[in-house]
């Protein structure tokens, strides 16, 4: 396999864990609103945590792009 290909590979491979977590947050979030019915400090706490996996998720994507990229322009 050739570095242009394991690149794409990698780059490929960080884009999807970022879309998963990023998915993953969305659905947790609602997951939680549903079961508790309201918005107390633990739903806070939690909503909390899913941003910081939101924004990780975020920045894999990123990664996962310029991965990507030289790929996509040959």
């Amino acid at each position: 396999m050739d570095l242009l290909k394991i690149i794409y590979l990698i780059g490929f491979t960080i884009d999807v864990i970022g879309k998963i977590l990023i998915a993953y947050t969305a659905l947790a979030v609602h997951t939680r609103f549903r079961h508790e019915h309201k918005v107390d400090e633990a739903v806070f706490k939690t909503m909390r945590n899913e941003y910081i996996w939101a924004i990780l998720g975020i920045v894999l994507i990123i990664i996962g792009y310029f991965f990507q990229l030289p790929y996509k322009l040959i």
